[in-house]
C-alpha cells in the first residue's frame, strides 16, 4: 500500500478531513460536518471554538472508520496536515485550554469604528500606512482588530492577558494546539501565510513585527510561534492517529495555490469558496500592489526553504450571496438549484446585484459600501436575480483579474478556478464570457486540502511526498473557453461598475457599541449557544 498523508480542512461553513495517496494523489476517503455560524448583531458572524474542534475530532474518527471498511489500515497514514480560513481571530486560557470568547470570523464588521481610529491616527489618515511592512491596509478583514476589539471589549479576554493566560491565534493555531495536547504541553504555533494576514507579521522580516505591535497595542507574548508551512510542529496525542505528525499547515488559499501547482511565478488560481480569492504567485520577492491588491506571503515549504509571495485580490461574499438567497429570501430549497433558475433566464435582463454585504474587499477596501440590486424592471423575475447573483461573482473576479494585469504587467491567459462553486457549470462558463480567457478546472475539486496534504508529506522527516517538478501527479482538468464577444463582455462588465458606484459610501460608521451583555448574544444567550437554526452552506 502506498503511503497515506491526510488534511484537515477547516473552512468557515465546515471542517472536512480527506486522506490522499501520497504517491497519486487521488483521494481515497473524506468527512465533512457542517459548522454554525451565529450572527448576535448586524454584522457580527461569530463560531464556536469548541465546536469547531469537535468537528475536526468528529471528521478524523468518521473518516478512519470508513477506512476500515475499505480494508485500509489507517497506519498508513503518515503525517496530517492543517489548512483553515484565513483572518477568523481566537483567544484561549492556557491554562484551562477554554475559549475566552467565540472565533470572530474574517468577514466580520463589528470593528470598523476600530479600524476608523487606527485610520485617523496614521498619517495623513492613510489606510495603507502599514502596508510597505504587511502588504496589508488597515480592513476590518484582518485578525490584528479583532485581537484589538477583544483586548479592548471582553473583560475575561482582558483578565487572562492581565494574568498572562491569554493565547491568541488563528484556527490553524487553535486546531494543532488542541490536537497536540492541549492545555497539557500544547504546541502553540502558525505558520507564515497564516501569520502574514494578521497586520503584526513583517513579509520581510519573517516575523513579528515590534512596530507593528505597537501601532495596535497588542502584547507580543500572546502570539503563536511562527514556523515554515512544511515541517513537523508536533504529533497527535489521542484519538485514531495518536503519535502522527502534524507537518504541513498553510491558510486555505495558499493551499490551493499549492494544490493547483500554481509553483512558477505568474501561475495563479482563483477558489470560489464563502468569499473568493484569486492568488497569482509573484516568486520569492513581494510585489506591493498599486491597483488595490494584498501582497501576502504564499507558502514556505520548510524550514531552510525560501519564502513565496502572491498578489491576492479578495472577495468577501461569493457562494455566501447563493446562501442569502436561500436562507434569507427564500427563493431556492438548495444551493444547487441556482444554476437551473439561472439557466431558465439566460440573462439578467439589465439587473445588476453588488453584493458588498461586508462593505467591498479588492480593490476598493470601502468598509461603507452594503449590498444593492438594481436595473430592475416590471419584467424582472427570481431566474433574472439568480443570474445576476451569479454574475456578480464573476464581476468580481474580474475586477481583480484587472488590476493583477496591471500590477504585473503580464496579462493571465487562463484562469485555474477551484472551490465549492465551481461544481456550478454555468457559472464556470460565465466566468470565461466575462474574463475573455478560458477557465480551467481540476476534476478533483479538493485542491485546498490537497495542497496542504502535499506541504505535509514533504516535510523533513516525513518525506513521502515529493514536489520536485517532474514528480508532481498530474490532475485531469475540464476548460471553459469564452462564448461571447468581447464587446458585449466590455458592456455588461461596465454597467457592473456603475452598479458599484451606487453601493459606495452607503454606512459612515457601525452602532456604538456600549459594552454590555459581553459575552451574550443579542437574545441574552451565553456565547457558545446558537440562538437560531444554522444557515445550510454552499462552500468549504
Amino acid at each position: 500500500m502506498d503511503p497515506l498523508v491526510a488534511a484537515i480542512d477547516q473552512g468557515t461553513s465546515s471542517t472536512r478531513f480527506l486522506v490522499f495517496n501520497a504517491k497519486t494523489a487521488e483521494l481515497i476517503s473524506h468527512h465533512q460536518v457542517e459548522i454554525n455560524q451565529s450572527f448576535p448583531k448586524e454584522g457580527w458572524v461569530e463560531e464556536d471554538p469548541r465546536e469547531i474542534m469537535q468537528s475536526v475530532h468528529e471528521c478524523i474518527e468518521r473518516t478512519c472508520e470508513k477506512l476500515c471498511k475499505l480494508n485500509i489500515d489507517v497506519s498508513n497514514i503518515k503525517a496530517v496536515g492543517v489548512t483553515n480560513q484565513r483572518e477568523t481571530t481566537l483567544v484561549w486560557d492556557k491554562d484551562t485550554g477554554e475559549p475566552l470568547y467565540n472565533a470572530i470570523v474574517w468577514l466580520d464588521l463589528r470593528t470598523q469604528s476600530t479600524v476608523e481610529r487606527l485610520i485617523n491616527k496614521a498619517p495623513g489618515r492613510n489606510k495603507n500606512h502599514l502596508r510597505h511592512k504587511t502588504g496589508l491596509p488597515i480592513s476590518t478583514y484582518f485578525s490584528a482588530v479583532k485581537l484589538r476589539w477583544l483586548l479592548d471589549n471582553v473583560d475575561e479576554v482582558h483578565e487572562a492577558f492581565l494574568s498572562q493566560r491569554a493565547m491568541f491565534g488563528t484556527v490553524d493555531s487553535w486546531i494543532i494546539w488542541c490536537l497536540t495536547g492541549g492545555k497539557n504541553g500544547g504546541v502553540h504555533c502558525t505558520d507564515v501565510s497564516n501569520a502574514s494576514r494578521t497586520m503584526l507579521f513583517n513579509i520581510h522580516t519573517m516575523d513579528w513585527d515590534p512596530e507593528l505591535c505597537r501601532y495596535f497595542d497588542i502584547p507580543m507574548e500572546i502570539l503563536p510561534s511562527v514556523r515554515s508551512s512544511s515541517e513537523i510542529y508536533g504529533w497527535m496525542k489521542s484519538g485514531s492517529l495518536a503519535g502522527v505528525p502534524i507537518s504541513g499547515c498553510l491558510g486555505d488559499q495558499s493551499a490551493a495555490l499549492v494544490g493547483q501547482m500554481c509553483f512558477n511565478e505568474g501561475q495563479a488560481k482563483n477558489t470560489y469558496g464563502t468569499g473568493c480569492f484569486l492568488l497569482r504567485n509573484t516568486g520569492t520577492k513581494p510585489v506591493i500592489s498599486d491597483h488595490g491588491l494584498l501582497t501576502t506571503v504564499a507558502y514556505k515549504l520548510g524550514k531552510d526553504e525560501p519564502a513565496c509571495y502572491a498578489l491576492e485580490g479578495s472577495v468577501a461574499i461569493a457562494g455566501a450571496v447563493v446562501r442569502w438567497l436561500k436562507d434569507n429570501m427564500g427563493m431556492v430549497q438548495s444551493s444547487s438549484e441556482i444554476e437551473k433558475l439561472a439557466a431558465a433566464a439566460g440573462t439578467s435582463y439589465g439587473c445588476y446585484f453588488v453584493p458588498a454585504f461586508s462593505g467591498l474587499y479588492a480593490p476598493y477596501w470601502e468598509p461603507s459600501a452594503r449590498g444593492i440590486i438594481c436595473g430592475l424592471t416590471q419584467f424582472t423575475n427570481r431566474n433574472h436575480l439568480a443570474f445576476a447573483a451569479l454574475e456578480a461573482v464573476c464581476f468580481q473576479t474580474r475586477e481583480i483579474l484587472d488590476a493583477m494585469n496591471q500590477d504585473s504587467g503580464v496579462p493571465l491567459t487562463q484562469l485555474k478556478v477551484d472551490g465549492g462553486m465551481t461544481s456550478n457549470r454555468l457559472l464556470m462558463q460565465l466566468q470565461a464570457d466575462i474574463l475573455c480567457i478560458p477557465v480551467v478546472r481540476p476534476t478533483m475539486s479538493e485542491t485546498t486540502a490537497l495542497g496542504v496534504a502535499m506541504a505535509a508529506g514533504a516535510a523533513e522527516g516525513v518525506g513521502v511526498w515529493s514536489l520536485s517538478p517532474g514528480q508532481l501527479p498530474h490532475v485531469t482538468s475540464e476548460r471553459y473557453e469564452p462564448q461571447i464577444n468581447s464587446e458585449e463582455s466590455e458592456y455588461r462588465f461596465a454597467r457592473w461598475k456603475k452598479a458599484v458606484q451606487k453601493a459606495m459610501n452607503w454606512e459612515t460608521t457601525e452602532p456604538c457599541y456600549n459594552g454590555s451583555g459581553l459575552g451574550k448574544n443579542m437574545n441574552g444567550a451565553p456565547w457558545g449557544v446558537h440562538p437560531s437554526p444554522p444557515p445550510s452552506r454552499v462552500d468549504h
